[in-house]
């Protein structure tokens, strides 16, 4: 009997594990992944993550910046669609990752982060 009940048990926090859920989560893709989606998409917003240093020496045409040391726990008035389309970048992958992970909690639901400037094979604007 006390075996079964363990079992159950076992069970119950196995099954509690697994359940994967989409809340504070985002999607990666590449450079190249992230091109294709701004020639098939529309409404997008393309975010760079960086110092606004960083960001003046040069960025994707039409990003924006909001660093992602900025980010919190407040609502960003530059990003109001909660469902919108959100590209983010930075400049090697690292800050981008923190900043889609930020984004998330705060309720943003199409966030994809797609690395850092220094893969970019697009144009570049400063």
């Amino acid at each position: 009997m006390k075996y079964l009940v363990f079992l159950l048990c076992i069970g119950a926090v196995l099954a509690g594990c697994s359940a994967v859920s989409n809340k504070d989560t985002f999607r990666q893709t590449d450079s190249a992944g992230a091109m294709e989606l701004m020639e098939s998409e529309s409404g997008y917003l393309i975010l760079d993550v960086r110092t606004q240093a960083e960001f003046a020496a040069g960025h994707i045409p039409g990003a924006i910046c909001i660093p992602n040391e900025t980010i919190g726990s407040a609502p960003i008035a530059a990003l109001a669609d909660k469902d919108q389309l959100i590209l983010v970048y930075c400049r090697s992958g690292n800050r981008s990752k923190q900043a889609a992970r930020k984004l998330a909690k705060l309720g943003y639901t199409n966030i994809v982060e797609f690395g850092g400037i220094i893969d970019w094979t697009g144009e570049i604007v400063s």
